[in-house]
């Protein structure tokens, strides 16, 4: 298969409403916020986006279509911002509403990835009549799950209703794990191995854990090997990974020794004109001779890397893994 003839989808592209963001500037968390964001994205993108000086792409759908076409990315899956936490719960950063708004224009293109939290704090009634709503009526074709802003972790018992309607409706949940990046957010609730008891108690669930579990990389590639359901994500860490080839060498060549290239996907969670130096890394993936050797790694095929690029994705969200573009 020529490179160039890769499937290319991407869960994670985050939009955010600019009427909001230029009404709550003046939140003192909102800039902690953004101060926070300046930390990750300094190592997922080299870049300091919160000086007076830094140019990126709006978090818009328009702008999203560019930078797909230019890295030839087919699909995406696109995703409203929360953290209501920022305005003391006033407002989120943009709606499934607006994502929905957004995302008309690009049928087949660009698909709704919902977020229906916080999950435990706004109720769990609320939430699911939510999620049933934009998969049944609005063709939603993954739901988020984001704990650190919510009132419990990944496994509180609290989130079962919640689990088994997402089973119930056939969608696959893309969970945060990891390490919490920005404040007010505390790293308590989206530990990796919290995970083990959502898979066992819900084994029929397709789970797919963001941002490759960073720094518990390990645990989640272990847990990953151990559950069939729980599938691994590059999300936003593919951008540190392409700027430290090594690292994600290592990442990448670990998880292929504990499980099939099947569960490995793709994500965003960058700035839109990141999109194409991080395809590429994949595109472009060969592993290193020597960490074949020393390391035990195996070499990255062209079906790998089809999978991980677009294919797996297709699958689990049951879209046709045609070119678009």
């Amino acid at each position: 298969m020529p490179k160039d003839d890769f499937f290319v989808a991407l869960t994670e592209c985050h939009f955010m409403n600019p009427q909001t963001m230029s009404e709550i500037d003046y939140y003192p968390d909102v800039q902690k916020w953004w101060a926070s964001v300046d930390g990750v994205m300094r190592a997922w993108a080299g870049r300091d986006l919160t000086s007076p000086d830094a140019e990126w792409p709006h978090p818009i759908a328009s702008e999203l279509i560019k930078y797909m076409d230019e890295a030839g990315v087919d699909v995406t899956y696109c995703l409203r911002e929360p953290m209501m936490d920022v305005t003391g719960g006033v407002v989120s950063l943009s709606t499934n509403g607006f994502m929905l708004q957004q995302i008309e224009p690009y049928p087949d293109r660009m698909y709704l990835e919902a977020n229906c939290g916080p999950i435990i704090k706004r109720g769990l009634e609320h939430a699911i009549w939510e999620l049933e709503y934009l998969v049944k009526e609005r063709g939603a074709k993954l739901c988020k799950v984001y704990a650190p802003e919510d009132d419990g972790p990944i496994n509180d018992k609290r989130l079962w209703p919640f689990y088994e309607k997402a089973c119930e409706l056939g969608v696959p949940l893309t969970i945060h794990t990891g390490v919490s990046y920005v404040s007010p957010q505390p790293n308590t609730k989206c530990h990796p191995v919290q995970l083990d008891d959502v898979c066992l108690a819900f084994p029929e669930l397709k789970v797919i854990a963001y941002h490759a579990g960073w720094p518990y990389t390990e645990e989640l590639i272990g847990l990953c090997g151990k559950h069939p359901n729980l599938y691994l994500s590059l999300s936003g860490i593919i951008g540190w990974y392409e700027r430290s080839p090594y690292r994600g060498y290592h990442a990448i060549g670990t998880a292929l020794q504990w499980m099939a290239a099947d569960k490995i996907v793709l994500g965003l969670d960058l700035p839109f004109d990141d999109t194409k130096r991080v395809v590429d890394y994949i595109r472009n993936l060969e592993m290193p001779e020597e960490l074949q050797k020393n390391w035990g790694y195996a070499e990255v095929t062209k079906e790998d890397k089809a999978k991980i690029l677009g294919l797996n994705l297709a699958r689990l969200t049951g879209i046709e893994p045609t070119k678009r573009v």
